[in-house]
């Protein structure tokens, strides 16, 4: 378990910032935007997501990195679960 989280954690590494900022923030505006229950679970979906890179990257995070992260997430599940009730 280990090694695939460090193997993925080092593909993330050289990803591009700002790409892939951009590309975030243009699913969290759909996601936000889109209307309804669809909207609700799409947000979830992404939360999901945001999740699964915590774990992974959780190691290498200094501790106010942890908390920022734990609160885009909380923020992302918060929505999802007001937009899909």
């Amino acid at each position: 378990m280990q090694r695939t989280q460090r193997r993925i954690a080092s593909r993330l590494a050289r990803t591009n910032p700002t790409a892939v900022f951009l590309i975030t923030l243009l699913l969290v505006l759909v996601a936000f935007f889109t209307p309804g229950p669809l909207g609700g679970l799409f947000t979830l979906l992404l939360a999901a997501v945001v999740a699964a890179l915590l774990v992974t990257t959780w190691p290498v995070q200094t501790p106010p990195t942890r908390v920022i992260r734990l609160l885009m997430l909380t923020l992302l599940v918060t929505v999802g679960l007001v937009k899909l009730l």
